[in-house]
């Protein structure tokens, strides 16, 4: 019986010839990805055993994201803590507020992690870098704990879902509408710690900011990480970055490989998706219904990319956010702000009354710089609507496209970007 992907990065990396789901390895991983929210946590539980060490700290990223810059005393403390442990153990590959930004999205252009990686890291969307064709995935405190110590975690092989995508989208549909389909179809525990490994000519045809949207939201389906087979539109990402394929290894699952399940999707017929509250598989067509919004939010590790913030653009040029709106876009990253900028892109956003912010997380979860408030209706680009998720319980999310999000917040209410069509063919 042959391997999928998943499954030959973990036995590469446990010392093994091969794996089968449900066999419990002891796996290395190349890469612990840390930010200031949960990494003290596990800092502590090592200091308390007298077990203060980092592995290797030149295989560590540390990226303060969640709460920077700091919204109260606490969160500083949380901050200090990480940059004081970074100096303090020469952890080599440190993004500092104003040098980073959101740390999924500063690690999959840095060049570091690689195909044929592993990385684990205490924040459960870091199965975003498994668009690399690497395994990915996100751990608790204890499990980083011990990642930051011995450079090891305990992994039960998971099995892998195959999710096979032909065909071409309409204008004005993207890679989070088809992600949000997906998830609609197979349900937000469908792929209960699963690997959501992805193919078919739409795939093929994608680039890799589309790609990582695919696997950063596997969680939201229960996944314990998604994948995408390494091709040319990997390799010329990695040579862009200064990695040279002689730097990495490819794997391709098998032909006799075992998936779990085979979805099949036709892109032609996915239409833009929008997530109602409070699941992400409570997916809709976008336009269905005429709801008020009176939050619009653009950013996260899911869709604050470059493409991302173009696509919003091609809506909002020349056109204003509705009364009553408030609309905040969020570049995922210091250098993504920049080429924004360079683009002329913030200059849009500002015109059309939307509120620019700092590269951080802090609107996603709740935490800062745009926390909704009660019977707030939100439209957001991030990955989850759960109750209290963005701010006060009583709070609605719509989770959507930013060009979804975009047409909305014109609007008013929560409305097709097809509408727009004319505007992104003219852009194209």
């Amino acid at each position: 019986m042959g391997m999928t992907i998943a499954e030959k990065i973990l036995a590469a990396h446990s010392g093994h010839d091969s794996v089968v789901p449900g066999q419990l390895i002891e796996c290395a991983t190349d890469w612990v990805l840390c930010h200031e929210i949960t990494t003290p946590a596990a800092l502590r539980m090592l200091e308390e055993r007298g077990m203060d060490r980092v592995f290797n700290p030149d295989q560590i990223v540390a990226v303060p994201d969640h709460s920077v810059p700091a919204m109260n005393i606490k969160a500083a403390k949380m901050y200090q803590k990480l940059k004081s442990w970074v100096h303090e153990k020469g952890i080599k590959h440190f993004f500092d507020v104003g040098r980073g930004g959101i740390a999924h999205v500063v690690l999959e252009n840095t060049g570091l992690m690689k195909p044929g990686q592993t990385l684990v890291s205490g924040d459960s969307h870091t199965c975003n870098a498994g668009a690399l064709g690497a395994f990915a995935t996100g751990v608790g405190s204890t499990d980083l704990a011990g990642a930051i110590y011995a450079g090891k975690v305990w992994f039960k092989v998971p099995e892998t879902m195959l999710i096979r995508v032909t065909g071409q989208t309409q204008p004005g549909v993207t890679p989070k509408d088809i992600v949000l389909e997906v998830i609609k179809r197979i349900g937000a525990d469908g792929a209960n710690y699963m690997v959501m490994e992805w193919v078919g000519d739409y795939i093929d045809n994608l680039d890799m900011e589309g790609r990582f949207t695919l696997t950063n939201m596997a969680i939201e389906a229960g996944g314990k990480t998604g994948i995408v087979a390494v091709d040319d539109t990997t390799r010329a990402y990695m040579s862009a970055r200064g990695v040279t394929p002689d730097a990495y290894t490819e794997y391709q699952s098998d032909a006799d490989a075992r998936f779990k399940v085979v979805v099949e999707v036709d892109a032609s017929q996915v239409e833009p998706t929008v997530a109602y509250p409070h699941i992400p598989s409570n997916g809709r067509v976008a336009g269905s219904d005429r709801i008020a919004v009176s939050h619009a939010y653009v950013g996260s590790c899911t869709n604050g990319r470059i493409t991302d913030l173009r696509d919003v653009a091609r809506i909002l040029k020349g056109r204003k956010v509705a009364d009553g709106v408030q609309m905040i876009v969020v570049p995922a990253t210091q250098a993504i702000w920049k080429q924004a900028a360079q683009e002329g892109l913030l200059e849009i956003f500002v015109d059309a009354g939307a509120s620019v912010s700092y590269p951080s997380c802090g609107a996603c979860l709740g935490m800062h710089s745009g926390v909704l408030g009660p019977d707030d209706v939100c439209i957001s680009s991030s990955n989850r609507n759960f109750v209290g998720r963005m701010g006060d319980p009583s709070a609605q999310i719509y989770l959507a496209s930013p060009a979804t999000v975009a047409a909305s917040a014109v609007a008013g209410f929560i409305s097709d970007p097809r509408a727009y069509n004319d505007t992104i063919n003219a852009a194209d």
